[in-house]
């Protein structure tokens, strides 16, 4: 038997072989079935004429290798994408006949086919291999096919466990889910490529179609908002433009709202315009305008943030996704500020929700990426011009953002609690003019925010009472948080918005927008509320 090369920094620390010996004897593997309730069977043996189709390559470690390999890769990230992509491919590949992964259009359609019973993989040989009809890949051995209804009730569970240990595409035995670092995907001959073409198979194919350890990512963020299907992309605005473009046709019209990111913004009125596609700006807590609009154009899309920025304005969504609905047009709730934790759009009504995942859902300030929400056959028309586009999520990012989800109620709790009760000190405070929180009496949906939320997030806003030389002191008297743009991250934040996102307009131009020079956007991080206080109060005394 020809042994295959190897790299030789790995040379004395495991055997490689071309082919296994999966008769028993001679250091193989003995015969074994491997189960998974409901959802994949396999047989091995010697007369299995399927163990050929297992891994071209194995690996056969030393005593305590992994264990070794996992001690490294804490002290050196390259080794993570060693450890794990070595025992994600000897797991995938070891089910003989089954895709490492699932096609990217088949992420989608699997949620459709959920209820199909298992059958046969059309062209498969040897002893008992079948795959369920939704495509999904085979559960952990050993490990139940558990269900998000069946034992956990909180959001907290859920982002914990949803889409590892409640079933998970990757066939490994870590806790941690691994990052597959890949541009494409193999077949093993013509014919697999073939079955793949006409949709007896399934594959992702190439990188920007998906991705094992993004689709875990996916799953989590549809269990938290209760969406059939979830697309996670490179950024938010990567998300926003994706979205406009995929579901407002040429010529078509679009109702956003005045307060909203600027970069949105820019992209509705300066982009959007080279497409045919126009565009209403209301109050958003404006209905009648949003009904007049209605009433004059043909509408496809309703586009807001909720609660917006930078002041945390709140729309109806349940009153504007009925409004919407009866003329035909869409509604998509750009839930950052809120998480899907603090707010369920879907549920209040609307057809999509999407999020900027750099945020809170990532949580750590270390990672870029947006997602999309909602039903499948809308979050597929979008995934459809992503593959088109691009932009897709690098895999490591993908992890970044499963262990952030780990801590998001923790780290959202945190922050609620400590926004809220900064921003009462801050109302009451005579060197603040103004304090924009959907927490307080004083904001003009607070009523519409205890209804349709059930935190009221980590941001405030607030203006301070002098100019524009007397807010920046302020800032620069601060000793906790990062001068920076960006929110929801453990590290809180501070900006002036007249000068981080506005300072290419004059004076007069960022009043349109209602951004004044003495405007703050503060996020509250997760650090100690007792210090946080302390650090504002010595600045304001400062001015």
């Amino acid at each position: 038997m020809a042994v295959s090369t190897c790299p030789k920094a790995f040379a004395s620390s495991f055997e490689c072989r071309s082919d296994p010996d999966f008769s028993g004897g001679g250091g193989g593997f003995p015969r074994h079935e491997i189960p998974g309730p409901g959802r994949f069977t396999m047989r091995v043996g010697p007369s299995s004429s399927s163990s050929r189709g297992l891994s071209s390559l194995i690996f056969r470690f030393p005593p305590n290798f992994v264990r070794q390999l996992s001690t490294k890769a804490r002290r050196n990230c390259s080794n993570i994408g060693v450890a794990q992509i070595v025992a994600a491919s000897w797991s995938n590949n070891s089910a003989s006949g089954v895709p490492a992964a699932p096609a990217a259009t088949a992420v989608d359609a699997a949620t459709t086919a959920a209820a199909v019973p298992a059958a046969p993989v059309e062209g498969a040989s040897g002893d008992d291999v079948a795959v369920s009809g939704n495509g999904d890949l085979p559960s952990v051995q050993g490990l139940p096919d558990l269900k998000e209804s069946s034992f956990l009730s909180s959001d907290g569970s859920l982002s914990i466990h949803a889409g590892e240990r409640l079933g998970r595409g990757i066939v490994t035995d870590a806790i941690t889910t691994p990052v597959v670092n890949t541009s494409a995907y193999f077949f093993k001959k013509t014919a697999d490529l073939i079955d793949f073409k006409e949709k007896r198979a399934i594959s992702f194919e190439y990188g920007r179609y998906g991705n094992p350890t993004t689709v875990v990512a996916e799953e989590k963020i549809s269990a938290l908002e209760g969406a059939e299907s979830t697309l996670i992309l490179a950024s938010g605005m990567c998300a926003s433009t994706i979205l406009l473009m995929a579901l407002v046709p040429a010529g078509g019209h679009i109702v956003t709202t005045t307060d909203c990111y600027r970069k949105t913004r820019i992209f509705i009125e300066a982009i959007l315009p080279k497409m045919g596609i126009t565009a209403t700006i209301i109050d958003p807590a404006d209905v009648g305008a949003l009904e007049s609009a209605l009433n004059k154009n043909k509408v496809s899309l309703f586009f807001t943030e909720s609660p917006t920025n930078p002041f945390l304005r709140c729309v109806d969504i349940e009153l504007v996704s009925k409004l919407c609905h009866s003329k035909g047009a869409l509604v998509c709730i750009d839930g950052t500020f809120a998480t899907p934790l603090n707010q369920k759009a879907l549920a209040l009504g609307a057809d999509l929700v999407l999020h900027s995942a750099t945020k809170y859902i990532g949580g750590h300030n270390d990672v870029l990426a947006g997602c999309i929400s909602g039903p499948l056959k809308l979050v597929s028309e979008v995934r459809n011009l992503h593959h088109i586009i691009g932009g897709a999520l690098n895999p490591n990012a993908a992890y970044l953002i499963i262990r952030g989800m780990k801590t998001l109620h923790l780290r959202v709790q945190q922050q609620n609690s400590t926004a809220l009760r900064m921003a009462k000190i801050l109302e009451a405070h005579p060197k603040v003019a103004h304090v924009y929180y959907p927490g307080l009496e004083s904001h003009p949906e607070h009523e519409l925010a205890k209804r349709q939320m059930t935190g009221f997030g980590g941001v405030v806003s607030f203006e301070i009472d002098g100019d524009l030389m007397t807010t920046i002191k302020f800032v620069d008297a601060l000793k906790i948080p990062y001068i920076a743009p960006s929110f929801g991250g453990c590290e809180s934040i501070v900006d002036q918005p007249a000068i981080m996102s506005y300072w290419d307009l004059s004076q007069s131009e960022r009043l349109k927008y209602g951004i004044k020079d003495n405007l703050v956007r503060f996020s509250f991080g997760v650090e100690d509320f007792e210090d946080l206080k302390a650090d504002i109060l010595q600045a304001l005394g400062t001015i």
